[in-house]
């Protein structure tokens, strides 16, 4: 992890049971490790029964947010989402080919990557920021024990790389959710990306140059996801939008697909 963060980011141990687990997580992110529920780091790491957690002292963050794909809103859209009638669906084009192959060059927290896998899509997910990777990881890994998810996140395949750095093997789509600059309306802004945007933060040249990227590796089309009166990436028109109430999906089609 890099030492020129702005904030303090400790691996906390408050559970015996996840003791050695935390002390593993504390040697491969270079981070301290601190024993019991103590106030020290403005931001911390830690294993409690529901999962690897991520919180923080600041109340304004509000509760610690972690990765879970068996319950909650993933079950949820995986059951109850609209299928292949979703404008995600539409824009990375499962509602025409089947067995897609897709590289989720922004993982963030898995959800989009989930949901495809959900409808079918072989995905190969992306994440460069240690911390973000192993609460993906985790969540992963607690998903294959359940009967329900365990078929979804088997179609999910996690590497930690940078984006641009990285050669895909063959790659039909490559979907984009690059980080959007922080809003200055923070309380509009959902828990996830208050915590992303600290522990991430935002590179608006690097993501322009995600799109160069993706259209160098992707094979059928490129996907990006942006808000939804924001510009398109690296302002570059898309070939089609597909567009709903906060947000869209900009397509870039490079073949009949």
């Amino acid at each position: 992890m890099s030492s020129d963060r702005a904030f303090h980011l400790v691996v906390k141990s408050t559970n015996a049971l996840f003791a050695a687990k935390s002390r593993q997580l504390a040697t491969r992110l270079a981070l301290p490790l601190v024993v019991g529920d103590t106030d020290e780091g403005q931001f911390f790491l830690a294993y409690e029964d529901a999962g690897l957690i991520l919180g923080s002292l600041d109340k304004d963050m509000g509760n610690p947010i972690w990765v879970d794909f068996v319950a909650g809103a993933n079950a949820h859209r995986r059951k109850f989402g609209g299928g292949k009638q979703q404008d995600i669906a539409r824009a990375v084009g499962i509602s025409k080919k089947a067995n897609i192959r897709v590289l989720d060059a922004t993982a963030g927290l898995g959800r989009d990557a989930f949901v495809l896998a959900s409808l079918g899509c072989d995905v190969t997910l992306i994440e460069k920021n240690a911390v973000v990777h192993s609460l993906l990881n985790d969540g992963i890994e607690r998903a294959l024990h359940d009967p329900d998810a365990a078929s979804v996140v088997q179609r999910m395949h996690l590497i930690q790389d940078d984006t641009l750095q990285f050669s895909p093997e063959t790659i039909d789509v490559v979907y984009l959710d690059p980080m959007f600059p922080p809003s200055q309306k923070s309380a509009k802004v959902k828990k996830e990306l208050r915590y992303l945007h600290h522990i991430v933060g935002y590179d608006g040249a690097g993501a322009d140059a995600l799109l160069d990227w993706a259209m160098q590796h992707a094979l059928k089309r490129v996907v990006v996801k942006r808000p939804r009166l924001a510009p398109p990436l690296a302002g570059k028109k898309p070939t089609l939008t597909f567009e709903g109430k906060s947000g869209r999906f900009d397509v870039y089609v490079k073949t009949g697909f």
